[in-house]
């Protein structure tokens, strides 16, 4: 699939699936979380598992949109 019509399924989901953009933005509340955590440099021990947690979380959103972007590009336009 090329970058456009990625972009195009991306557009409609979320236009369309709430649960699409539920996951769009936990996404980016992951990531917000993480930077955060990443500038602060030296990290505690919870806030190295919380980071890994994090990590791993945002990996699972990032599998489940692309898993939803796929099924829709299978779908007949119409």
């Amino acid at each position: 699939m090329d970058r456009n019509t990625q972009e195009e399924i991306k557009a409609h989901l979320m236009e369309t699936s709430e649960h699409f953009r539920d996951l769009i933005g936990r996404h980016h509340e992951y990531d917000r979380q993480a930077a955060e955590l990443d500038a602060k440099g030296a990290l505690t021990a919870e806030e190295e598992v919380a980071e890994h947690r994090l990590k791993k979380l945002k990996l699972h959103l990032k599998d489940e949109i692309e898993q939803m972007i796929h099924e829709a590009a299978l779908q007949p336009v119409g």
